[in-house]
């Protein structure tokens, strides 16, 4: 009797192994790695990027890699065995005791190797990401598909057909140009309004990005702040069409120069706001921080307010420590949050390049 429930054991337990063997760990496991992989990459981006802010506030060199590619691979052992002996043959009205043994043994394993490519951003590509301007059609793209455009052309821009924005950097400021300000304020309504579109039209071999202010009839606020911002930028059109160049200076009527920023650019800038500690200023490792004047506006406070110390606090954004200081942005900084999140739009908008290719893996099948 012993020896039967010995193979009906076995017979359960080869049961239960072939249909754990059948399943696939695989379906179960994408809503988890998928969320989880996507938290830890933006998380990882946004320590790299506060990083190379704080490197080029120490004139250090920045340094990207590329996440090019990620693959979960997962591997589950199962084994099992089992095993019954007793004396066969004894009668049943014997006096003498079977001698019988059983035995179930089940032995299982579970790695997890994923398999993580990462590519330095290094030769043309970091030129193109980093030191060339941002295209200007780029930025009013952005604008147009919804952003804001005082933050963007804040950032992003030096000059509108020139009218300067304001520079920080060195330890210096200079002022942005009287009208560069009113004419932020007068774009975000007009964008607010919808009376401004664009377009990209080829021609010969070019590509030529259309900005058109509406042609409908506007409220009299919007009809006001269009008048300001072609009088300010000296804009005059027929068609009430204007082209969009790179530049500093207008060659023509119905062209609006936009000298953009390269990322590059965009960075110091925000490294300049760097809350740095007063002894890396007096030992001669950074300049100290220029602070925004009394009556200064608000398009004048820090893009991103990053902040030293000891230790971050525990509900930070984003942390990372250079050298024997943290540096860190605040969860409850929207602005500043806002800010370092574009950092992402912007840094696509540079690359003008084409997208290199993933590298090519090999998974040895197991």
């Amino acid at each position: 009797m012993i020896f039967r429930r010995g193979r009906k054991a076995f017979a359960s337990m080869l049961v239960a192994l072939t249909v754990y063997g059948c399943s696939s760990i695989g379906p179960g496991s994408v809503p988890r790695d998928r969320v989880d992989y996507s938290n830890a990459l933006s998380d990882s981006w946004k320590d790299q990027m506060l990083l190379n802010i704080v490197r080029l506030r120490y004139a250090d060199t920045p340094t990207f890699m590329d996440v090019s590619s990620v693959i979960a691979a997962y591997t589950i052992q199962v084994a099992g065995s089992a095993g019954a002996a007793g004396n066969i043959g004894v009668s049943s009205n014997s006096t003498t005791l079977p001698n019988a043994t059983a035995s179930v043994g089940v032995a299982g394993g579970y790695n997890d190797r994923p398999t993580i490519s990462y590519t330095p951003l290094t030769g043309a590509k970091f030129a193109k990401s980093l030191l060339q301007p941002i295209p200007p059609e780029a930025i009013f793209s952005l604008i147009t598909a919804g952003y804001p455009a005082d933050v963007v052309i804040l950032a992003t821009v030096r000059a509108l057909n020139g009218i300067y924005n304001r520079t920080a950097g060195g330890g210096k400021r200079r002022p942005s140009d009287p009208e560069f300000y009113p004419v932020l304020d007068a774009l975000r309504r007009i964008q607010a309004s919808r009376a401004f579109s664009m377009r990209i039209e080829k021609r010969n071999n070019d590509q030529v990005a259309i900005g058109t202010f509406a042609s409908r009839p506007l409220d009299p606020e919007v009809q006001r702040d269009v008048d300001f911002v072609r009088k300010t930028l000296n804009l005059k059109s027929e068609n009430g069409e204007l082209t969009l160049e790179y530049g500093a200076v207008q060659r023509n009527p119905n062209e609006l120069a936009v000298l953009s920023r390269s990322m590059i650019e965009v960075m110091n800038e925000m490294s300049a706001d760097i809350e740095v500690p007063a002894g890396d200023v007096s030992s001669g490792r950074t300049y100290a921080t220029a602070e925004p004047t009394a009556d200064a506006s608000p398009y004048d406070q820090p893009r991103v307010r990053i902040h030293s110390g000891a230790a971050p606090p525990a509900d930070a954004f984003t942390a990372v420590r250079y050298r024997d200081t943290w540096y860190w942005v605040s969860d409850q900084d929207f602005t500043s949050k806002r800010s370092l999140t574009f950092l992402l739009l912007f840094f696509s908008l540079a690359e003008t390049g084409a997208v290199p290719e993933a590298p090519v893996l090999t998974i040895p099948v197991q």
